[in-house]
């Protein structure tokens, strides 16, 4: 069975809310998922599955959350070839060009760490509405997609 591993990190409860879409879809397509919040994850944790999800916020004008900082420097030097992964997270779109920045830059953490992108970043303007729920869930297929392509 494909495993995926979802970290979220949230102050409103929007990237909780993401976090659950993406591991219900998951689920739904029949992985087994393990949804954990930043500070209680390692970075090392992803080398145990198949996909790896992260739900960041971005703080302000386009800061990492501040209780995810060490998870990303610790991210970079992990070796994740072979796993797939995706980036989804809630920002507000009232800061232009800073909107969900962190998003962007876990999934460059990502890369950077070895693994392949399985889907487009997904970027939520504050609580997930029906459309967003729709994206994440076509998220979640193509990750499952990719896995499964690369298992192969």
């Amino acid at each position: 069975m494909m495993k995926a591993l979802v970290v979220y990190a949230t102050i409103t409860g929007n990237n909780e809310d993401v976090a659950d879409i993406i591991t219900d879809a998951l689920e739904n397509l029949d992985v087994e998922v393990e949804e954990t919040e930043m500070t209680m994850a390692d970075p090392a944790d992803f080398e145990d599955v198949d996909i790896c999800v992260i739900c960041p916020y971005t703080y302000d004008e386009g800061a990492l959350p501040e209780e995810g900082l060490d998870f990303y420097d610790d991210l970079q030097d992990e070796q994740l070839d072979g796993k797939v992964y995706g980036v989804a997270g809630s920002g507000d779109t009232f800061y232009g060009d800073n909107f969900c920045v962190a998003v962007d830059k876990f999934g460059e953490a990502l890369a950077t760490a070895g693994a392949s992108k399985g889907s487009e970043n997904v970027h939520v303007n504050l609580a997930p509405d029906e459309d967003d729920i729709k994206k994440l869930d076509a998220f979640a297929k193509q990750l499952v997609e990719k896995a499964g392509q690369a298992n192969e």
